[in-house]
């Protein structure tokens, strides 16, 4: 059902040249609009991946909050100063499948200055970090590179960056490298 409302339905493709790992990071951009979280799921269940996804604890109220813990999402309080970087990467060493999928800039404002804490997730519990670009205008999902982070934080981020500046999100003006 997923396959065809996501391919048939709304008409939508998909660039997979990378293997999708049982345990990884999704680093998903350019991320401009609250239907990026639809079409990533909608991708997620298309093709067989049981993607989670950190949210806002803000939007875990009834009826929305069962609703989406249903679909893979893990509520963040940003108010509170514990190691979450530490917390998933501890869910990653004890889960045999676990794809956290995170947007970057944290928020569908343009923000160049990237949050890196999907990146120390993924350092932390030594999984892959794959790249999934959303592109509007061509209605297509790529997930067509990969990268193991290294002690170069600032050199993996800029490699990410110029892999997604090519791709446009559904408010293009919202996203800055």
């Amino acid at each position: 059902m997923y396959r065809f409302i996501f391919y048939k339905l709304l008409g939508w493709k998909s660039v997979v040249t990378v293997p999708i790992y049982d345990k990884c990071v999704v680093c998903m951009a350019p991320h401009t609009s609250n239907f990026d979280l639809f079409v990533g799921l909608l991708f997620s269940r298309a093709n067989g991946i049981r993607a989670s996804f950190m949210m806002k604890k803000d939007w875990f109220f009834f009826p929305l909050g069962p609703i989406f813990r249903a679909l893979g999402g893990i509520p963040v309080d940003r108010s509170r100063k514990t190691s979450l970087t530490d917390q998933m990467a501890e869910r990653f060493r004890q889960s045999d499948q676990f794809v956290l999928t995170i947007t970057p800039e944290g928020t569908r404002k343009a923000n160049p200055e990237w949050k890196k804490g999907f990146y120390y997730i993924a350092r932390g519990a030594k999984v892959p970090v794959l790249l999934m670009a959303f592109d509007f205008p061509t209605r297509t999902v790529n997930i067509t590179k990969e990268l193991l982070p290294s002690d170069d934080v600032e050199a993996d981020i800029m490699v990410m960056k110029q892999h997604f500046k090519s791709f446009k999100g559904k408010h293009p003006e919202k996203f800055a490298i």
